[in-house]
């Protein structure tokens, strides 16, 4: 089974992270992957990768006549990729050696459509104390009480999914309305939104293997709470304004919060008693913080948001 990878870039400010990811998608143990690079509307950069990688067979390198963003330059390297299943990840990743393996075992043992892994943190500059793990989810990384092992889900992050790829061409792929600002709104989504097509149309989800593992470069801004405080806000937001692409949206939203009542909550006012308190309490906070942000997020979206 043939399997492209998409990886898409477009600033010399991030080319030395965009090597390590493209170079651990080339270090695969699964033989037979190919590398699609997609750089979104910036010559240098394609000059540049161009020279680094333009002599390999196992690469496709292709520019944007302009800068489109992430979902349409996706959508383009999904297009021009020549394997069964086109996987996706992010150019301020790494990806585990035997992640394209454990994706090909989903599709050749499970049968799926599309298949997925683990985000896992990799801290630029160091672990915040105050960021509970509950929360992992919006610095691009799997959070504590999403999966308990492997099995279907509604999605896994953009930055470590794939798709059989004549499902992803039926799809039309992902919607570009979908994925970064809307005037002065921030919408997220874009995973979201095409599985919930893919189980409208295919009635299935995506298959989640958490030995699939794709580490996330945690980077210094994302630490910072004001940048939390604002993420929280508008993936609220955003959860909102799915609502308006795709039916019934938001049941694991609902189980997200129904584990944050009944098992963070009582977890963690134990560690109250029993560990750092002042850590602790920080923690405990933020918790609730983060939900009230989220939740005060999709109240802004009921009431502003159209499509």
């Amino acid at each position: 089974m043939k399997v492209s990878v998409v990886v898409c870039t477009y600033t010399l400010d991030m080319y030395e992270h965009f090597r390590e990811a493209a170079d651990s998608v080339l270090a695969q143990t699964h033989d037979d992957v190919e590398l699609v690079v997609v750089v979104d509307g910036t010559p240098e950069v394609y000059e540049q990768v161009v020279d680094d990688y333009g002599d390999r067979e196992d690469v496709v390198i292709e520019c944007n006549d302009e800068n489109v963003g992430l979902l349409e330059s996706r959508n383009r390297g999904a297009a021009i990729a020549s394997g069964d299943v086109v996987a996706f990840i992010d150019d301020d990743a790494i990806a585990d050696e035997a992640w394209v393996e454990r994706l090909v075992r989903a599709y050749e043992e499970e049968d799926a459509i599309a298949a997925g892994g683990k985000m896992t943190p990799a801290w630029v500059a160091g672990k915040p104390s105050f960021l509970p793990e509950e929360f992992y989810w919006l610095i691009g990384v799997t959070h504590r009480g999403f999966a308990d092992g492997p099995g279907e889900v509604r999605n896994t992050f953009g930055s470590n999914i794939s798709f059989r790829a004549d499902v992803f061409e039926v799809l039309g792929g992902f919607d570009v309305d979908i994925g970064g600002r809307k005037g002065d709104k921030n919408l997220q989504g874009g995973e979201t939104e095409l599985c919930a097509r893919m189980r409208e149309e295919y009635g299935g989800g995506v298959w989640y293997d958490p030995e699939a593992e794709v580490a996330h470069k945690v980077f210094e801004y994302r630490t910072e709470f004001r940048w939390l405080v604002d993420r929280a806000f508008w993936q609220g937001y955003s959860k909102r304004a799915m609502e308006s692409f795709v039916e019934d949206e938001g049941g694991e939203e609902g189980a997200f919060l129904k584990y944050i009542l009944t098992n963070t909550t009582p977890r963690r006012v134990k560690r109250l008693v029993s560990r750092e308190p002042l850590t602790e309490i920080k923690l405990f906070v933020m918790v609730y913080l983060l939900t009230g942000l989220v939740g005060f997020g999709y109240l802004y979206g009921t009431l502003t948001y159209s499509a």
